[in-house]
């Protein structure tokens, strides 16, 4: 079984520079930086689901209206907000990876 955490390990070691202790990474930062998109893709991804059942519940709410203004309205935007919840996932998901693979890796 591996250590999910090794990028945490500490061994003893000889260089004063770090107080007599190597800090010693489990892995290359490739691994760091993978952990980082997977868990920032994966939030993104969760909203994303969010702003489509947004979208749903919204198309639902339009169905029901009944010709109401008042409801027709409430829907138009309850779609609307969805819709702008969904471009700023995406928008989100392209920056992030952008920022993380050609900035910082």
């Amino acid at each position: 079984m591996t250590n999910p955490f090794k990028f945490l390990a500490v061994t003893p070691g000889t260089d004063n520079t770090a107080g007599g202790v190597d800090y010693v990474a489990g892995g290359t930062g490739d691994e760091l930086q993978g952990n980082i998109i997977n868990i920032i893709n994966g939030v993104v991804g969760a909203l994303a689901i969010v702003a489509v059942i947004v979208i749903i519940i919204g198309g639902v709410q339009y169905m029901t209206s009944s010709g109401d203004a008042g409801k027709v309205k409430k829907a138009k935007d309850t779609i609307l907000y969805g819709v702008i919840g969904l471009v700023i996932c995406v928008l989100a998901f392209a920056i992030v990876n952008f920022v993380i693979k050609n900035i910082i890796g």
